[in-house]
């Protein structure tokens, strides 16, 4: 099996210097052709997982090594060692040097360099999607869908970084004003452990293309596929330190967001901990877009072309095991059409084939954690105490293949007999569990739909195109799907509402997030002075 060893430390000397860091491991953490030999419960990752100046850090510490779990098969996968003060410090100021090199760059030049980095993910797309399913639990099929989209991103923000551009002002007497697009800075992106690859390419890609550097915190519990995407963008030519990784949870967070080189702060994760760091970032009056939870609804008008509101359905709630923050958890189904939606949704969520994440035939893989698993169950049994009927699924599921005994499997759910009140129609549960609910009018589904203090998506199904519109105009949302949900084009911005948080991913508006605006005024005559 192939892994690389931690190897011996060397000092590290107070000063900044980055010919005296510690060790740099510059050889990749995981060769292609290792993880194409590799299959489920049989692959192990030795070595450092933190990236800055141009390679692999060996961790300051090792006894704060944390186990990293392989969710198909509940295995050790790798160990994550947490990056503390001085380890923050180094990652940061690598990537302050490299922004200073990288802003300088025209548009253009930053352009050809994402486009290669773009080029050699396509190239690895097979095995960046294996490392994902290895490390994170989703369907391989899904995995390899959400390389693409890394990709796509990435070549997206390409295409914008020679397009950035100021605006002129003609001012009275033939003098004039100015614009300038500039960076920001460092940036910090933190992502989340349900798409660990896509969201680091997300929160990279407008960053860099804008001419800013990045560090990248990744979940604790996916620590890997971001370290391959920093190798990436180093074997595409970018600076050294322009896309570092620090692994680590809260305390490691925290050190970034308090750090003063950092210019802002993007965030993919929970209410509770975006609250945070939208608190320790407003010491430092840092600008934060944060992608926070969800419990959207989902509208089914009994107008509706049925199959195709039962696929909605079922791509709104079991997409990676129901581990998505825009799930559409809350399906609202006109009372008229409530049987047969439930005898065909029900029927085909019956048929989700669940096994190993690896093989193509899987349509639903492992929840990410023990104790995640056991909270999605925990949220069911409360929903039957408070008096929903469970039509399918909600159980812990054993696969029959032996090495799979260990994992976090469980069989989707729907929910039917649901009210507004209930427990798992109020809180996100990130789970395979759909909870039915029934509406007689239109007012009084767009009431209850907009009755949360969440605001990330909605959907609605119906052959009325006026009504369309006119539910999306008025669901409290950031995304509204019309006859179809979940799918993210990267030319399309991406955020939410209320407490789902603020700013946006994706599209042309997110280039304002990673810059800032300059106004120059060229006076052309003489100073009129009032003094």
């Amino acid at each position: 099996m192939f892994s690389y060893p931690y190897g011996e430390r060397r000092c590290f000397v107070r000063s900044w210097k980055l010919s005296k860091m510690a060790q740099l491991l510059r050889t990749p953490l995981l060769s292609p052709a290792v993880i194409r030999s590799a299959s489920t419960g049989t692959m192990e990752v030795k070595g450092p997982l933190s990236f800055w100046a141009g390679g692999r850090v060996n961790p300051l510490d090792m006894k704060k090594a944390e186990p990293v779990y392989e969710p198909a098969t509940g295995r050790v996968l790798c160990d994550m060692v947490p990056c503390g003060p001085e380890e923050v410090d180094q990652a940061v100021k690598s990537a302050h040097s490299a922004y200073l090199k990288w802003s300088k760059k025209a548009g253009m030049e930053r352009a050809r360099v994402m486009l290669e980095a773009a080029r050699i993910i396509r190239e690895q797309r097979d095995e960046i999607a294996k490392m994902e399913v290895i490390n994170n639990g989703k369907s391989i099929t899904e995995a390899q869908m959400d390389i693409d989209i890394a990709w796509q991103c990435i070549e997206y923000y390409a295409g914008m970084a020679g397009t950035l551009s100021g605006q002129h002002i003609q001012l009275p007497g033939g003098s004039f004003a100015y614009t300038r697009r500039e960076p920001l800075g460092v940036c910090v992106g933190i992502g989340a452990w349900n798409y660990p690859f896509q969201i680091a390419a997300w929160k990279s890609a407008p960053a860099l293309a804008c001419g800013n550097a990045m560090v990248f915190k990744p979940s604790p519990m996916t620590p890997v596929t971001a370290v391959m995407l920093a190798e990436i963008y180093a074997q595409a030519g970018v600076p050294e330190g322009l896309f570092n990784v620090v692994q680590g949870g809260a305390e490691t967070g925290s050190l970034l967001c308090h750090h003063p080189l950092v210019a802002k702060v993007s965030f993919t994760g929970s209410v509770p901990t975006g609250k945070k760091i939208m608190e320790m970032s407003a010491k430092g009056v840092k600008p934060v877009t944060l992608e926070l939870g969800g419990k959207s609804p989902l509208i089914i008008f009994k107008d509706t072309e049925l199959e195709n509101a039962v696929n909605g359905a079922l791509m709104a709630n079991f997409l990676s095991q129901g581990e998505v923050c825009c799930n559409g958890t809350r399906v609202f189904v006109q009372r008229e059409i409530m049987p047969q939606f439930l005898e065909k949704v029900v029927k085909r969520t019956k048929a989700i084939q669940i096994g190993d994440p690896l093989l193509h035939e899987t349509r639903m893989g492992a929840l990410i954690s023990r104790p995640h698993l056991e909270r999605v169950l925990g949220f069911i049994n409360q929903a039957k105490k408070e008096g929903a009927r469970v039509l399918c699924g909600g159980e812990p599921f054993v696969p029959s293949d032996p090495k799979l005994k260990g994992g976090y499997f469980m069989s989707p759910s729907v929910l039917d007999n649901c009210t507004d009140e209930m427990t798992c129609v109020k809180e996100e549960i990130f789970g395979p569990v759909m909870s039915v609910l029934s509406f007689d009018t239109e007012e009084e589904v767009i009431e209850r739909a907009n009755n949360t203090t969440f605001g990330l998506a909605a959907g609605v199904f119906t052959r009325d195109i006026a009504r369309a519109h006119r539910v999306a105009e008025n669901l409290q949302a950031g995304t509204c799907f019309i006859n179809n949900y979940n799918i993210s084009p990267v030319e399309v911005p991406f955020g939410g509402y209320k407490m789902s948080g603020f700013g946006r991913e994706n599209g042309q508006v997110t280039i304002e997030y990673y810059s800032q605006l300059k106004t120059v005024v060229v006076e052309m005559g003489d100073v009129e002075s009032l003094f």
